[in-house]
């Protein structure tokens, strides 16, 4: 079997000696004839081929017809017969081209031989499979085809399997179809041909099948290498038909072809063929028009309904296989969603896109396939079932999709072997997550089964991804499935442990895809050589960051991005509270039992676990229920640490059943267990223990709870159960722990005395089985109250009565011991004291025979007896235990109030101590009645008024005993006269009392009187009272008081007491009276006493006769006088009376304002005016005219005073009002209003304010002209609106808010908001940003008061064009010019463009850049500029060069043809624009060489009879190229003269075949093809001789075409050809590693030059630098590092500002509108330093500041008309410039040689003072015509002088002075007119400050400084490049890679020792001198190491090559026979044949 694999052709099709020379014709023109057959001997061109047809087929040399293929190609001409005819061939007849067939035809074919390579083929290679079911795999193998098939869709590409499955085995049918492009006849002949890879497929005579051109190239990168290209071997579609079924059914149909073919092979008709001894290596293929399936048997209905869907479609290959395996059947049928989820594993990235399955569907929505639109469905019909379908897309359980979905972070990189071998890879991490892996579990994997064992727990190596391989491996993007890689060595477990932890590790997944450099089996199931090329030390490794490949150094940053993915990725249990380190001996692994970390708390998942906290596990047997006890951790660990897993330490609850603690890892930690149900667990479990007792009486006498029993009695016998919660009975502990442990009852009677518990009874008792727990009947408890009776579980052994911290069930019965009956009593307490005649109570304290208190009986009597006495009581109380005698009275005599003891005597008959005496104390009975004593019974008291009072009185007993008692008041009472005293006495301690009275006053009596004298006790209402008479006469003392006074008329007048006297008091006098109504003598003891409140001071002897004070009347009439007359010294008498004033005459007039004094303008006052009318005092004035007469004499005054609407009023009583006061046409401020009455005056102080708000102004903005502003620019002020009354005067309101209205064109930035007016009625809208096209707009403000609007004016913003804002890049170049590779670019005009279309011309040259770049190959997919593209400044420009514009000279054209993109950016501080994108079709140049395609091997050949070991050549193609190595000749068409040549032997060349030295070849469009050239057999030619084959172009004008040199080996022995053929593939193979090392090295040592010329420049430049700001004083010491230096920026940016801030000089006009037309205000265009210049100079051209400048007349008119005529404007263009003065020429004084006048006073021109900041030139001529000559001078003497000598000579112009004098060029001077005003008087209409020089110099350092430190980082940056790579070239892998270098070169020379060849000096084995660069020129000396301290001048700079002939790692291709090399480079030495890396570029490309 093996052998009949390794035929390399069928030998009917490829043996070149053979000819089969006959045709098949098909007439299809109508009908269906026969075939014809044509022999093609003697037949050589078209012609005659057609007559032979038409003599064939009976046709006219006339008739119309076409000869064509079965793949519809038109045979018409010698050409088309060359090429498309050959033996055996089958040809149509028909009517035209597009005609369907008429009917069906069949084609001939052949394939190989021995069907079993067929039959058998899938048996030998899909039962290897590795322990998996095979079938996905061969289904594979046909998707393959499918896919390389539909790979250049435009639209869907669709695949389909179908399977038809029955009962019956020979009705199985599996249908693969695709929308593909189809298959032609002859390559559905390839298809059937074993091993034909599409490498040798041959589509038409000589030519090979043209792989189509729809798959890329190798030199377009595809991502994950998902290119489709997956058809490869000739071989996986016919293993899997075969292993699949016994027979199949190909059907195609070509893109735009009109007949479909189909081919049936069978297994049937190979053993049919053979026993019948037919050819059984050939068949037919039928030719068909779609849908026709007349041919095929009526009962396969499904070949029927599958040939029906044929109809419109375009293109498609159905493959039906029948005959399907029954074990096939069967897991088809079973297993359809495993083996489904397979075949997306396969093709998971063809599914689902580069990226993969990352999004789920959301809503059962689907989306779109995200790569090529490729759909891939299965659809299983079961006879009598629902069909299953399923697109793949839909599968999101697959392996790929897990991994994907379940990661987290990723790691891409990308490999190189050897040159072109890519691999693409990414590895993806699986975080773990609080208790689990996340990495996915392998479907075909084994179970893990999780074992609650030690060794589960703590082990450290226990992987996620357990010991499968990191890496599945994809080839083309399809699965490889039975190869993987384990790990490289930067991912892989280090050997020491690092910062990763270990387990991170094993959380990896990863992918390979593979381009197809490598080899896989022709299966497709295992790669050949990829994991021994990607562990080769010569791959290189890059890291992919956003696509972008970087080169690093791979471990590191794989373990960076490791560490960083168990940072942010890993969520770990965060272990807390640590409590130090234990060892755990019973842990049985001795490794395993320390350190151990206890901790108290873990945090896991945002959840805090804590100790003594209540859990249960999960997935342990059984579960466990506890409290955490602690928390382990293993490992040397201190502190907080996080860990991914761990232990902990559970007291398994409840602990009364269990009592121990069990150790659980942290992953069993049920986290989501509700408290709740771990509660209602332990307490079920709980209900095992002893929940209760139950008590029964036997005997009774039962003790109820509570229950009152007598002391003594009985406590009858008791029988006690214990029982848990479910009510059973126990008498042990449970559980078989605690089965030994029995259960005693203990009893106790606890008596609960008031001194504290007493244990009365204790007994213990044992269970017995039939009576349980029994106690005895108890006789003993006799003391009285609450007693307990307790039974109480105890332990036997100890007897405890808790278990497990939780006490043992017991019983309490609380019950009360009460007294017994009577036997004796006693006295209790008794209140005393007692007395004779008060009842009092006796109580007698019963107690039982024990001495306890008890209640009496209802049938004790007691007996009372005293000696003495009579006793008696009134009844009996019983209360508690006490029996209380109420009321006992004594009656019997007592010596004093003190009282006598006596013996009473208590008998109660019936107990059994009945009597008992009592010692008893009696006073004195309580008051019965009251005795005056003196005076005596009916005496009369005679007492003077005032005089004292005196009364003796006793209280007595009803005995007649004087008796003391409590609260004994004796009160007398006096009646008779109102206000008498009352006499009072206490008589509580005697018994008797004295009442006393000092006098007796009585007021107002003047005769005697007589009073009545009551005696009673005050609070004995029921004692009579006593009564005496008693007698008062008047006193002499003084009682009354008389004033009176003397009117002007001598009359006099009494005052009455308290009277108000409105007069004037004098001549005042009294009298005084006594009690009696006598007037008495004023004495001087008398005068002495009298007092007067209305003056300290007055005379006695006035006094004396009678006479008081003169009393002072107050000045004010609201003022009163209280005047006051007393005696003093307790006499009590007093007289007072109240003046009132009256007012005097008017003399004075106020007016005041009643409310604000504030009025609004044009509006009613709010308040009145209120008129007071007074006297001198100020007292109002009551006695007025008439009101008519009176308000006629008001006048009011006032300026704008509105007199017609005021309103005069009179007042109240003693004024005026005026209302409705109003003034209007006056200004705001104070006024005053002046009111007149006869001859007096006064003035009102009002303040008058704005109205009202009517309307509304602009604040500090002009509205008469539109406001100019540049789009996207701010407004140059704020937006402020003013509310304004109607005379214009701002006002406000509170309520008032404004809204702007604007343009809805017009957008504003922020946009306008409705704003609340402040408090002084304005609103700021700021500074809006404008944005809109060019043109006018509105801004309408309005303004809302509650519901009133007021609209105001109008503003209207004109939007220009802002010429300074850059927009577009405009670009000029020759647009017919055409770009040759190499040559020179036609040259660009580039100029940026403002917004109004004109030019920039301050563009600075350092921000424009042209960039080229070949779009594709720097990674550039968006039609952007790559950071890696070429880049070039403008040129220097050139005198005649245009403003504002950049040229790009000279500029070359790229070297590598196609398509290239230029394009211009222009990037300033405000913007970043490009130009569009100009594309440069590069085309080749003119072709110098003849080159192959790829790289041959060195041929070997022998001259014998085998044509396999004569060819030279099997398939070359040659190609014309440029000096450049692009494919030119595109219109060279020649031919290529091939022969055979040697430099050493010019007689014995060997022949070709024909036994000729030369052949031609076609040269068609600069390409020629080499097929199957071969020496002819026994040719001659020396052994082991070298020869060449040249291939030379020959043709008009060819040449100068430099040949090809292919040279050979020729031998004569075919064994020996064979053993130099291996020796020439290693020689072929050490080229090429010698021409890649040399690649290299030389690379890197252009690298290091380039870095080098880089450091010096960055040098050179930092030292200029450094010397200029040395020459800017500052000092080196703070240049040494950058951090210095941004401090010194930073301190010069602070200094610049703060300079920039000062206050000076500025002007106050509004600038004139930004365009590039217009340069400004005439007060802008120049500045002035001098502050007496600016003054005079602003004043001399005050008319002229505001002039507008402009440069054009047409803009001056456009500024005028904006501005409705008001702005003056001043064209350039307009200028007359003939007369304009010289600015260099001599003031007037030095003509005529006057040097003899030396003027003083400093003359100098008014121009040469003046500096403009820009548009220097221009300004000039602006002010060279306004000033003319005019001179400054210092003063106006100095001016005179000067003027003097100048009219001497010459015309004297205007003389001005730095003092402000002007003298006029006629001479005129002095007035208001010539002397000029302050500068605050000129309004703003002045000169600005330029900024001070230091300004300038800070902003000079400043600008050095910021050139200086990007020098310094760039020197830095350039620096540390370089060393980097100096030390690359010292390390290891450099070294080795020099070895290996050398080894190679030594081991070539031996293989060119062995095979007798010269040793050639070229870089390619073989090539001719003129088209190699041979092994000696390669290397004369083995590359050294790069020398770090060689130099490079400075001025040269060099740029690495962008276009190298042939990359380094480009492998050899194998364009020669079976000997003559492979494309797999043999292993020589221990190392494989090395292929270097490719150079590190530097991270910066330099560009010239």
């Amino acid at each position: 079997m093996a052998a009949k694999l390794t035929s390399p052709m069928p030998t009917s099709s490829f043996i070149m000696d053979e000819e089969d020379t006959v045709v098949y014709i098909y007439d299809r023109r109508r009908g269906s004839a026969p075939e014809k057959k044509i022999q093609l001997g003697g037949i050589f061109d078209f012609n005659t081929f057609r007559t032979k047809v038409c003599e064939i087929l009976n046709m006219g040399p006339r008739d119309k017809f076409v000869i064509s293929t079965t793949n519809r190609m038109q045979i018409n001409d010698d050409d088309t017969y060359e090429d498309l005819i050959e033996g055996g061939d089958t040809l149509y007849v028909l009517n035209h081209m597009n005609q369907e067939l008429a009917a069906q035809a069949q084609e001939r074919i052949e394939y190989l031989p021995h069907y079993d390579t067929l039959v058998k083929s899938g048996m030998y290679e899909y039962y290897a499979s590795e322990g998996q079911n095979p079938l996905p795999f061969a289904f594979a193998e046909l998707i393959d085809n499918s896919l390389a098939a539909t790979a250049g869709n435009i639209g869907p590409r669709s695949i389909e399997i179908r399977l038809f499955l029955d009962e019956s085995p020979a009705k199985n049918q599996i249908c693969v179809i695709d929308n593909g492009c189809g298959m032609t006849s002859r390559q559905l002949n390839n298809w059937a041909i074993y091993r034909l890879s599409k490498f040798i497929r041959k589509e038409k005579k000589g030519q090979l099948q043209q792989i189509p051109s729809n798959l890329p190239t190798h030199d377009q990168e595809v991502p994950r290498s998902l290119n489709s290209d997956i058809s490869y071997f000739g071989v996986g579609g016919k293993q899997a038909i075969f292993f699949i079924g016994h027979s199949t059914r190909m059907i195609s149909k070509p893109c735009d072809s009109k007949d479909v073919h189909e081919l049936t092979i069978s297994k049937e008709e190979f053993e049919r063929r053979e026993k019948n001894r037919e050819a059984i290596y050939s068949g037919y293929i039928r030719n068909r028009k779609p849908g026709d399936s007349s041919h095929v048997a009526s009962e396969d209905e499904i070949v029927h309904s599958l040939i029906k869907e044929e109809i419109g479609k375009r293109s498609f290959t159905a493959v039906i296989i029948t005959g399907i395996s029954p074990q096939h059947i069967q897991y088809l049928r079973n297993d359809f969603k495993g083996w489904c989820r397979h075949m997306v594993h396969i093709y998971h990235y063809y599914i689902h896109g580069p990226r993969g399955n990352e999004e789920k569907m959301v809503g059962g929505y689907r989306p779109g396939s995200p790569f090529k639109n490729l759909d891939i469905e299965i659809v299983l019909y079961d006879k009598g079932k629902t069909p299953k379908q399923v697109n793949l897309r839909d599968i999101n359980d697959d392996m790929q999709t897990r991994y994907i979905r379940s990661s987290a972070d990723c790691f891409e990189f990308k490999a190189v072997v050897e040159g072109t071998g890519i691999v693409e890879g990414i590895i993806r991490y699986h975080p773990f997550l609080y208790d689990r892996e996340t990495f996915p579990s392998d479907y075909n994997g084994p179970k893990i089964d999780v074992d609650f064992e030690y060794e589960d727990i703590y082990m450290e190596d226990k992987p996620a991804r357990g010991n499968r391989p990191i890496f599945e491996c994809y080839w083309n993007g399809r699965l490889i499935p039975y190869t993987f890689v384990y790990d490289f060595d930067w991912c892989a477990v280090p050997k020491k442990r690092g910062p990763v932890p270990i387990e991170c590790y094993n959380r990896l997944s990863g992918v390979l895809w593979t381009n197809d450099k490598f080899q896989v089996s022709t299966n497709k199931l295992t790669f050949l050589d990829l994991e021994m090329k990607l562990k080769d030390k010569n791959t290189v490794f890059y890291r992919i960051v956003q696509g972008q490949q970087q080169r690093v150094k791979i471990e590191r940053a794989f373990t960076e991005w490791l560490k960083e993915c168990h940072e942010t990725q890993d969520k770990q249990v965060m272990f807390m509270k640590y409590q130090g380190s234990v060892s755990r001996p019973e842990i049985p692994v001795k490794r395993h039992q320390s350190p151990w970390a206890v901790y108290n708390a873990i945090e896991w998942d945002a959840k805090v676990f804590e100790k003594g906290q209540l859990v249960r596990s999960i997935r342990t047997n059984p579960i466990i229920y506890g409290t955490i006890k602690r928390f382990l951790l293993f490992g040397h660990h201190e502190g907080d640490v996080f860990a991914t897993g761990g232990e902990m330490e559970i007291i398994q609850e409840p602990q009364l059943l269990y009592d121990e603690v069990k150790v659980v890892p942290l992953t069993k930690l049920d986290r989501v267990a509700p408290k709740s149900a771990l509660k209602r667990y332990i307490e079920e479990e709980e209900g095992r223990l002893p929940e209760k007792l139950v008590l029964s009486w036997p005997e009774g006498d039962a003790i109820t709870p509570g229950e009152k029993r007598p002391a003594g009695k009985t406590v009858g016998a008791i029988q006690v159960e214990i029982q848990n919660r479910k009510r059973e009975s126990i008498s042990r502990l449970p559980g078989s722990i605690h089965s030994s442990k029995k259960l005693l009852m203990e009893l106790k009677i606890i008596w609960h005395a008031p001194h504290g518990n007493e244990e009365i009874v204790s007994h213990i008792s044992q269970h017995g089985k039939t009576w349980g727990y029994w106690f005895r009947k108890m006789e003993n408890v006799k003391n009285l109250g609450y007693h307990t009776l307790k039974l109480q579980v105890v332990l036997n052994e100890s007897g405890a009565k808790e278990f497990g911290g939780k006490e043992l069930p017991s019983l309490k019965m609380k019950f009360l011991v009460t007294e017994a009956a009577p036997a004796k009593f006693s006295f209790g307490m008794m209140d005393p004291p007692f007395r004779m005649g008060e009842p009092f109570d006796i109580p007698l304290e019963i107690h039982d025979e024990f001495g306890h208190p008890t209640k009496p009986s209802g049938d004790l009597k007691p007996v009372l007896e005293a000696s003495g006495l009579d006793i008696e009581y009134s009844g009996l109380q019983s209360k508690g235990t006490s029996l209380i005698v109420k009321g006992v009275t004594a009656h019997g005599v007592v010596g004093s109030h003190q009282g006598t003891s006596f013996h009473l005597k208590v008998t109660l008959p019936g107990i059994e101590e009945p009597t008992q005496t009592l010692k008893i104390r009696l006073q004195p009975g309580p008051p019965c009645s009251l005795h005056i004593i003196k005076p005596e019974d009916d005496d009369e008291i005679d007492i003077e008024n005032g005089g004292p009072l005196s009364l003796e009185v006793e209280v007595r007993d009803k005995a007649g005993n004087i008796t003391t008692y409590p609260r004994l008041n004796v009160v007398c009472k006096l009646s008779g006269m109102p206000g008498l005293p009352t006499l009072s006495a206490d008589c509580s301690h005697t018994g008797k009392a004295v009442l006393t009275c000092a006098s007796v006053n009585i007021k107002n009596f003047k005769q005697d009187l007589k009073l009545n004298a009551r005696v009673e006790l005050q609070h004995y209402k029921d004692i009579p009272h006593q009564e005496r008479s008693v007698r008062v006469t008047p006193s002499t003392r003084v009682a009354g008081m008389e004033v009176s006074y003397t009117d002007a008329d001598g009359e006099e007048h009494k005052i009455k007491n308290h009277q108000d006297l409105i007069c004037t008091v004098e001549n005042n006098s009294y009298r005084l009276y006594d009690e009696g109504s006598r007037l008495l003598d004023i004495t001087p003891d008398l005068a002495n006493k009298v007092r007067v409140n209305w003056t300290p001071k007055f005379y006695k002897e006035l006094l004396i006769k009678g006479q008081l004070p003169n009393i002072k009347i107050p000045s004010s009439v609201t003022e009163t006088k209280y005047c006051q007359v007393s005696i003093s010294s307790g006499f009590g008498v007093e007289f007072s009376f109240t003046l009132k004033p009256n007012p005097g005459e008017p003399t004075q007039l106020k007016c005041t304002c009643k409310g604000s004094n504030k009025i609004q303008l044009g509006q009613k006052m709010d308040g009145d005016v209120v008129i007071s009318i007074t006297d001198s005092h100020g007292n109002p004035v009551r006695k007025q005219l008439p009101p008519k007469q009176t308000l006629a004499e008001l006048q009011v005054f006032g300026t704008g005073l509105v007199i017609s609407e005021m309103i005069k009023a009179p007042y109240q009583t003693h004024g005026f009002i005026l209302q409705n006061i109003k003034f209007a046409g006056v200004g705001l401020g104070n006024t005053e209003l002046m009111v007149k009455w006869r001859d007096l005056s006064d003035y009102v102080k009002l303040q008058l304010v704005a109205g009202p708000p009517a309307k509304m102004a602009v604040v500090d903005i002009p509205i008469d002209q539109p406001l100019l502003v540049y789009n996207d620019c701010k407004l140059e002020k704020p937006l402020i609106l003013q509310l304004c009354d109607e005379a214009d005067n701002p006002t406000t309101d509170p309520n008032a808010k404004v809204l702007l209205g604007k343009d809805p064109r017009l957008k504003l930035t922020p946009s306008p908001s409705q704003m609340k007016a402040d408090s002084l009625g304005r609103v700021n809208f700021g500074r809006f940003q404008v944005n809109a096209e060019k043109g006018q707009y509105e801004l309408r403000p309005k303004a809302l008061i509650g519901r009133v609007g007021i609209q105001g004016p109008v503003i209207t913003i004109k939007v220009q064009p802002d010429p300074g804002k850059a927009v577009s890049v405009c670009v000029t170049y020759d647009r017919n010019a055409e770009f040759i590779a190499g040559q020179m670019l036609p040259d660009f005009s580039v100029n940026v463009l403002a917004e109004d279309n004109s030019t920039i011309t301050t563009a600075d040259s350092k921000n424009i850049r042209m960039k080229i770049w070949q779009p594709g190959r720097l990674g550039d997919t968006t039609g952007r500029p790559p950071d890696k593209c070429l880049s070039f400044a403008p040129d220097a420009r050139k005198a005649n060069d245009a403003k504002g514009f950049f040229y790009f000279r000279s500029k070359k054209v790229p070297e590598l043809a196609g398509a290239h993109q230029l394009i211009f950016q222009y990037t300033d501080s405000r913007t970043s624009l490009s130009s569009s994108t100009v594309v440069l079709n590069v085309h080749a140049g003119l072709p110098t060489k003849l080159l192959p395609v790829g790289i041959p091997g060195t041929p070997t050949v022998s001259n014998t009879q085998k044509s396999a070991s004569r060819v030279l050549i099997r398939s070359l193609k040659l190609q014309l190229k440029d000096d450049y190595g692009n494919d030119a000749g595109e219109k060279v068409n020649g031919k290529v003269q091939v022969s055979i040549e040697s430099s050493s032997d010019k007689y014995e060349l060997p022949k070709l075949v024909g036994n000729v030295s030369s052949i031609e070849v076609i040269l068609t469009k600069g390409a020629a093809i080499l097929a199957n050239l071969m020496i002819q057999e026994n040719s001659p030619g020396r052994d082991g001789q070298e020869y060449i084959v040249r291939c030379q172009v020959v043709g008009a004008g060819l040449r100068d075409i430099e040949p090809y040199d292919q040279p050979f080996l020729f031998y004569n022995d075919a064994k020996k050809q064979y053993q130099m053929g291996q020796l020439t593939k290693q020689r072929d193979e050490l080229f090429q590693t010698i021409r890649t090392y040399n690649g290299f090295f030389e690379t890197t040592q252009q690298l290091i030059k380039e870095m080098k010329i880089s450091v010096h420049e960055a040098q050179t430049a930092e030292q200029q630098l450094r010397s200029e700001l040395r020459r800017q004083n500052i000092p080196a010491t703070q240049l040494g590092n950058v951090a210095s230096v941004d401090s010194l920026i930073s301190q010069r940016m602070k200094e610049r500002e703060e300079l920039l801030n000062r206050p000076r000089r500025r002007c106050g006009l509004t600038a004139a509108p930004r365009d590039r037309n217009i340069l400004g205000k005439i007060a802008h265009l120049s500045q002035i330093g001098d502050d007496d210049i600016a003054r005079v100079l602003s004043w001399h051209m005050a008319s002229d500041m505001d002039c507008v400048v402009t440069r054009t007349n047409s803009k001056a008119i456009e500024v005028y008309r904006a501005s409705n005529g008001r702005q003056q404007v001043l064209p350039l263009d307009s200028i007359y410039r003939k007369n304009l003065p010289d600015w260099n020429k001599p003031l007037p004084h030095l003509k005529g040689n006057r040097s003899h006048f030396k003027p003083s006073g400093n003359p100098v021109f008014a121009r040469n003072l003046l500096e403009f900041p820009a548009d220097a030139d221009e300004c000039k001529i602006v002010f060279g015509m306004l000033l003319g000559d005019t001179i400054i001078l210092d003063t106006l003497q100095d001016a005179n002088e000067y003027r003097q000598e100048v009219v001497k000579i010459t015309h004297c112009p205007t003389l001005l002075t730095r003092e402000g004098d002007r003298i006029r060029s006629n001479g005129k001077f002095g007035g208001m007119q010539n002397k000029a005003l302050p500068l605050d008087k000129l309004k703003g209409a002045v000169f600005g400050a330029p900024l001070p020089i230091a300004y300038h110099a800070v902003c000079t350092q400043l600008e050095t400084l910021q050139n200086y430190r990007q020098a310094m980082v760039k020197r830095l940056a350039a620096d540390k490049e370089l060393q980097e790579q100096l030390l690359n070239e010292n390390t290891p892998e450099m070294k080795d890679k020099r070895k290996e270098y050398q080894e190679a070169e030594d081991h070539l020379r031996i293989i060119e020792r062995k095979l007798g060849m010269t040793p050639t000096s070229n870089l390619s084995p073989g090539a001719s001198p003129r088209g190699r660069i041979g092994s000696r020129a390669l290397r004369q000396e083995p590359p050294p190491p790069f020398n770090a301290d060689d130099d490079e001048p400075s001025n040269k700079r060099s740029r690495m090559s962008t276009r190298i002939a042939t990359p380094p790692g480009t492998p050899l291709t194998n364009h020669n026979g079976p000997n003559s090399g492979s494309s797999t480079p043999t292993r020589l030495t221990r190392r494989s044949v090395p292929s270097p890396s490719p150079p590190v570029l530097s991270k910066r490309t330099r560009r010239t």
